[in-house]
């Protein structure tokens, strides 16, 4: 790709800042993932870890989101691990550096009083392991009726580690008209009954 994320309509701001992390040229998931993304379109993309999935599905939702709107998320990606979680919002965090687009990471083994005070404070973009969201959710701290997009990030550790019921749950209160991206390392027999699900 000559231009590299030029070609794919990344704006000047984003690809700053994907240079000042180190990156010029998209990798083979991201050139296929995001033009579709951009669109609007459903997503699903198989491809090893390491391969750059995450940006694949996050330029694609920061370039729709643009910048700070009323503190009501417009987006929620779901992890299935604390570790991952807390990896897509670093990544997230460079790469609206030159925005004023806010985000925040929930996960399970730390108190949530300071996530629920995140929440409160506004944000466009939630990064959340399924537990802790429905946790924060239950309690009435999550808004969600203005979410347009969502991502399920390693759905076959999600299904694995048996989130299945928690993702149903959740899918009973997300908005139903929205795009869905899901991301997965391998596609055996229960990432597709999730996908068929999903999307």
């Amino acid at each position: 790709m000559q231009n590299g994320f030029k070609d794919l309509k990344i704006t000047r701001q984003f690809i700053d800042a994907l240079e000042g992390m180190g990156i010029t040229d998209p990798t083979e998931i991201q050139a296929k993932g995001i033009p579709p993304a951009l669109s609007g379109q459903d997503v699903l993309g198989i491809a090893q870890t390491g391969s750059g999935k995450t940006l694949a599905f996050l330029l694609p939702l920061v370039m729709k989101i643009k910048h700070a709107g009323d503190g009501r998320p417009k987006a929620l990606i779901m992890a299935p691990a604390k570790e991952l979680a807390l990896q897509i919002f670093d990544v997230l965090t460079q790469l609206t550096v030159n925005t004023d687009i806010r985000s925040v990471c929930l996960y399970g083994g730390i108190g949530k009083n300071a996530q629920a005070q995140s929440l409160n404070d506004g944000c466009e973009i939630i990064v959340a392991t399924p537990g802790r969201f429905l946790d924060l959710y239950s309690h009435g701290f999550v808004e969600l009726k203005t979410v347009k997009t969502l991502v399920l990030d390693e759905a076959d550790r999600l299904m694995e580690m048996g989130f299945l019921s928690q993702l149903k749950s959740m899918l009973e209160v997300i908005p139903t008209k929205r795009q869905n991206l899901l991301f997965s390392a391998t596609f055996p027999e229960r990432v597709k009954y999730m996908a068929d699900e999903f999307l």
